[in-house]
């Protein structure tokens, strides 16, 4: 499948926190960061105004109507459906898709059943006291939610990005997503999941397009970011991936995840830079990037270094991105993404052939080919507080596919930066 780049926000983040915000400008921002598909966070109406839901808005993952929108949303409450689908003709329009969420474990504690089918069981997991659990033992829940989702891609939403796959039958999940797909060829469905033990069978049984490799790329970037773990890391998860590698989905930061430049992670927005480099270039998976990432956000005013979703927040910093120098260097980066060597081309580890190289530590830096028929780039990321000046060397094998003729080239790197050159 394609290589996904998408754009996570929460429509609350942005402008005046209305639908109708989002105009021609705000897509072409969007696909100034290399990124072809958005995910409006937060879209199915949540339970709000009560005394149970969490912060002053409310959860997003709360659920009290699946078949209607956030009113928040909208500039105008009773006409917030149709202010949603002209988002969405605005969106496609612009060229991008267009994800939401599907939230299948769990309702708000107030959830309206109109429609009827989904039963619930009288508790929730772990302290989301705002919610109650659904009952996936009954048939009707299957069919109650198929139904859900046939009702938004009928209105042009493109995929679903699925939050706690791993606490709902994975048979569920193949039937729904084969179901659908007998209708929708096309749509998308992207998995939250945790454990590497359940990868393979998320996506081979479940049918989900792409699951989040939280347990490998994540965790291991920021393990060597703020622990000092090796980046040989990176070179071991690709390889114990084997053919599933192209069935990521990376990423640096999310709803869930602490910002990077806060002092809970990196403390920096400077030191994402590597990260950023080898979590979106290197082989085949797709990439998320969390709105504000490309600014620096920083989450100050939190205690716990991540952005609210369940109070009124805004990411200020968003409004005031000309002249970011934060987002010129992720723009640099990220303009990668399209080219076909990127995109769609092969990918070359050269750690195993650099560990004599002169200027090179294998433990701290990472280096990498992608290429195509037309193009060839070498990537090296610098995870240290230290310039890199390095001679990388070039093995024969590769000479042969991607760079006749080149058996070193040098390279030079700030900390905690990465170094992309075109070198056919």
């Amino acid at each position: 499948m394609q290589k996904l780049s998408i754009y996570q926000v929460l429509p609350r983040f942005w402008g005046n926190g209305r639908f109708s915000d989002w105009k021609s400008d705000s897509f072409d921002y969007v696909k100034s960061l290399g990124m072809n598909c958005i995910w409006f966070t937060g879209i199915p109406r949540h339970a709000s105004g009560e005394d149970f839901v969490k912060g002053n808005l409310g959860s997003p993952y709360a659920i009290s109507d699946y078949y209607d929108v956030n009113p928040y949303l909208a500039d105008d409450e009773d006409r917030r459906m149709l202010e949603f689908e002209r988002l969405l003709k605005r969106a496609h329009a612009s060229g991008l898709k267009v994800i939401i969420d599907f939230v299948p474990n769990h309702v708000a504690r107030n959830y309206s059943d109109t429609h009827g089918g989904i039963p619930l069981y009288d508790h929730c997991d772990y302290d989301w006291s705002d919610t109650l659990k659904v009952n996936y033992s009954d048939h009707r829940t299957w069919e109650a939610m198929y139904e859900i989702l046939n009702f938004w891609a009928s209105k042009g939403v493109d995929g679903f990005r699925c939050d706690m796959v791993e606490l709902v039958p994975v048979e569920f999940f193949g039937w729904l997503t084969s179901s659908l797909r007998k209708q929708f060829p096309a749509l998308l469905f992207i998995a939250e999941a945790y454990s590497k033990d359940n990868y393979e069978v998320c996506l081979q049984k479940g049918g989900f397009d792409l699951l989040y490799d939280k347990s490998g790329v994540y965790d291991i970037l920021r393990s060597v970011m703020c622990d000092g773990s090796s980046a040989e890391a990176l070179t071991w998860n690709w390889q114990s991936l084997g053919p599933l590698q192209s069935r990521m989905l990376n990423f640096l930061e999310n709803h869930d995840e602490q910002r990077i430049a806060s002092s809970h992670f990196a403390g920096s927005p400077d030191k994402a830079y590597a990260a950023l480099a080898a979590a979106a270039l290197f082989n085949s998976a797709s990439f998320m990037l969390y709105a504000g990432q490309e600014v620096g956000e920083s989450a100050s005013g939190s205690d716990n270094g991540r952005t609210s979703i369940f109070d009124s927040t805004k990411v200020e910093i968003l409004e005031r991105r000309r002249g970011n120098e934060v987002l010129k260097r992720y723009r640099e980066i990220l303009s990668h993404l399209s080219e076909p060597a990127f995109s769609e081309g092969g990918n070359w580890d050269l750690g195993y052939c650099n560990g004599d190289s002169a200027g090179f530590d294998r433990s701290r830096h990472f280096a990498f080919l992608r290429y195509d028929n037309c193009s060839c780039y070498l990537v090296v990321c610098n995870f240290s507080d230290k310039a890199l000046s390095a001679d990388i060397r070039i093995p024969a094998e590769a000479q042969k596919i991607c760079c006749p003729g080149r058996d070193s080239i040098r390279v030079e790197s700030r900390a905690w930066d990465a170094a992309i050159l075109r070198i056919d």
